[in-house]
């Protein structure tokens, strides 16, 4: 075996001839928010979810509108114990009470919130909707399969990539924490405040 395909393999890093675990960064605390007005889809994308072994919480919220409520705290949202700071957030595009478009909108528009993988989950195959969607953010642009069985496999290599993924730190309310840039390759972009 290649001492790269160890590393990969068993994440071991050799330093002369001792191993060292190579340290992860990976989120330890996951959360998924579902933004999606029709109560099937979202009732058949938690189960798919579910089946696929994802234990941490989904929270749904059926509206773009909605969504920003919980991404601010307001209302019934404001008990992040309850309703904690998503990961992750997947949403549909074609919404009445604030589409996907206003989701990506907000999330651009707050520096500290825009680091959040948001995957749009659509049944829209338009070009447009695509383009616009990465314009504003968009990490991926996923078309719901019809059948279930594809949408189980599907969520789970999209769950299985983000699970892998490192994503920076947040607080409670969405906040990143500040990092050390001095002397670093991002040091010349400032952070958000």
């Amino acid at each position: 075996m290649v001492l790269d395909e160890t590393i990969y393999r068993t994440g071991l890093l050799y330093v002369g001839a001792q191993p060292r675990v190579k340290e992860r960064m990976r989120l330890r605390d996951f959360s998924i928010l579902l933004v999606d007005d029709d109560a099937h889809d979202r009732a058949m994308i938690t189960r798919a979810f579910r089946q696929n072994g994802v234990a941490e919480p989904i929270h749904c919220v059926s509206s773009g509108d909605e969504a920003i409520n919980y991404l601010k705290g307001d209302g019934k949202y404001s008990d992040r114990s309850l309703f904690p700071y998503p990961s992750f957030i997947m949403s549909d595009l074609k919404m009445p009470g604030g589409d996907g478009f206003s989701v990506l909108e907000h999330l651009r528009s707050v520096p500290e919130w825009s680091i959040i993988p948001t995957l749009i989950f659509s049944g829209s195959a338009d070009l447009d909707d695509i383009k616009k969607a990465y314009m504003l953010g968009a990490v991926s642009y996923l078309m719901k399969p019809i059948e279930f069985p594809e949408l189980r496999s599907l969520l789970k290599l999209t769950y299985d990539y983000w699970r892998e993924c490192e994503i920076p730190e947040v607080d409670l309310t969405g906040k990143i924490f500040e990092t050390a840039s001095q002397g670093k390759l991002g040091e010349r972009f400032p952070q958000a405040a």
